[in-house]
């Protein structure tokens, strides 16, 4: 699918003209993390897309576009494409940022926002645990951190993902580490992935971050449902909260006592209901 000068790759469920929800997946997955929720949300009645992000999975790996302003024009382009005017988007983790992002760079096309396990991008820098922090750091570093990715068969990507999640749980069965550690294998993948961790820190003091930050100080006008695993090994839930002052429409906060960082894979029916009941009340 053309979109935003690039080329993305969608996975389809539900009818043409249901209502569109469009979900993104964070770091380090891509349109697969939704397995559980697409045939669920299109049998309750909605067309239910999931994309690969620019530089993830099938999606065009451009040499940039990394950046919020870029990747919400996508969001907004892949939407327009799929012939709806708007849809409800949810995003997870970095598709969450995104999400939160075309809420306000692209506010004519997102009807309404799940954020999962994602903080406003405000709150973002405040929000993360510490090995998670370090390991944004971490990927600061030229080069470095796109062989590590890829080093052993990509065997620090399960180690990521298991690390995120709850402590002892099932996720990643060796069925999701197979599937996420071979859609990162593929190059350049691994660096396009980092890049949307680049641009945010090195940002901070140039003035495209500057401007990214002051334009998020808008306040989102649309229904905001946001959702945190308690046992988040990426992001704690407890500095997560969205200020009053950044939203205009309503908020529905949500933690899930038995999730991590990927609640949507760890506990899926928890979820998926917790998501369509919201989406009953839009």
């Amino acid at each position: 699918m053309a979109a935003n000068g690039a080329r993305f790759h969608v996975a389809e469920c539900g009818a043409a003209d249901d209502p569109l929800v469009l979900f993104l997946h964070g770091f380090p997955e891509f349109w697969w993390a939704w397995r559980h929720q697409l045939p669920v949300v299109a049998a309750a009645g909605y067309r239910a897309v999931a994309m690969d992000l620019r530089g993830y999975g099938a999606s065009d790996k451009t040499p940039r576009g990394y950046d919020p302003f870029t990747v919400s024009a996508d969001v907004s382009g892949v939407i327009r494409s799929l012939g709806a005017t708007d849809a409800v988007v949810v995003g997870h983790g970095w598709g969450g940022f995104v999400a939160w992002s075309a809420a306000v760079l692209a506010s004519k096309q997102v009807r309404a926002l799940a954020a999962v396990s994602a903080p406003h991008p405000l709150k973002l820098m405040r929000s993360g645990q510490l090995r998670s922090v370090a390991q944004v750091g971490w990927f600061q570093l030229p080069i470095l951190p796109e062989r590590r990715l890829l080093a052993h068969d990509g065997i620090h990507i399960e180690q990521l993902l298991r690390a995120w999640s709850s402590p002892g749980g099932a996720f990643p069965d060796a069925e999701a580490s197979r599937r996420y550690r071979a859609a990162l294998q593929v190059w350049p993948a691994p660096h396009c992935a980092l890049e949307y961790h680049r641009w945010f820190v090195r940002s901070r003091l140039r003035s495209d971050g500057r401007r990214y930050s002051a334009q998020m100080r808008t306040p989102v006008a649309v229904p905001v449902l946001q959702v945190h695993g308690a046992l988040d090994g990426a992001v704690n839930p407890a500095s997560s909260t969205t200020p009053p002052e950044l939203l205009a429409g309503p908020l529905q906060y949500e933690v899930l006592t038995t999730a991590g960082h990927f609640p949507h894979e760890e506990t899926p029916n928890l979820f998926n209901q917790l998501l369509l009941d919201w989406l009953q009340t839009l």
